[in-house]
């Protein structure tokens, strides 16, 4: 038996990165899942390769219309849903005198309001399923500071998950938030950053960036019955950056 028997889950920006590697890991220990991205052509390659328990639905997170429909899709596929992961995200460096009004607010949406409109849209689904487990990814700088914009994003992350954590926990569902720290994704390991990451890495305590598969695992383990009396909590994959 695996881990995630009977879990029907939603993994959003799951076509490339982090969201792939919880795709994949999802897949291999027994869930049936719905990937879900703007990148057509990458989301459905991957479906394809996952197999008949994958499912690619085009989506912008930050409709709410879209969430509506990939909630519908996902029950006609498979049923109710059990799991959402709420990965989609994006990245900012400016500063504050440097960020516009309008780049300010598309981070906003992407990173946050999304995962409100995420949570929302997936609790009735799992009121039908009697009960839940929802892990929104934020970062460490949802516990110390970044730059502006990504880490406002991923503070209010961290306050999302405690708030809705308390008010549905009475239908059985959980929230959780992970934070990772500094991991070995495309956006990460890119020529113009690579030396610049591999500096920074001699810096934390572990001496390495982590992989994306070492995340997965954490989000493997609270989607599964495993994390059963974990709920408002935070969970951190840093290597001890923040122990520091």
């Amino acid at each position: 038996m695996t881990r995630l028997d009977g879990k029907i889950a939603i993994i959003t920006g799951a076509a490339q990165g982090m969201g792939a590697s919880h795709a994949r890991k999802f897949i291999e220990e027994g869930a049936k899942v719905v990937l879900t991205d703007l990148n057509v052509e990458k989301g459905n390659a991957l479906a394809a390769e996952l197999g008949e328990n994958a499912l690619f639905v085009k989506h912008n997170v930050t409709s709410d219309d879209d969430w509506t429909t990939v909630v519908a899709e996902t029950e006609k596929a498979f049923g109710p849903l059990n799991v959402l992961v709420n990965n989609a995200g994006i990245t900012m460096a400016k500063s504050i005198l440097e960020v516009t009004e309008e780049e300010y607010r598309r981070i906003v949406d992407i990173n946050q309001v999304s995962v409100f409109l995420g949570m929302k849209a997936v609790i009735p689904s799992m009121q039908k399923a009697s009960g839940g487990s929802i892990v929104n990814i934020s970062s460490i700088n949802g516990l110390v500071a970044g730059t502006i914009g990504y880490t406002d994003t991923k503070f209010a992350v961290r306050g999302m998950t405690k708030a809705a954590a308390i008010e549905v926990a009475h239908y059985g569902i959980r929230v959780n938030s992970v934070h990772p720290g500094v991991i070995a994704t495309p956006m990460v390991v890119q020529e113009d950053t690579k030396a610049s990451v591999e500096e920074f890495s001699k810096h934390i305590p572990l001496k390495r960036i982590a992989q994306s598969e070492e995340v997965s695992s954490l989000v493997v383990y609270l989607a599964s019955d495993e994390s059963s009396y974990s709920t408002g909590a935070e969970f951190i994959v840093d290597g001890g950056l923040t122990a520091m």
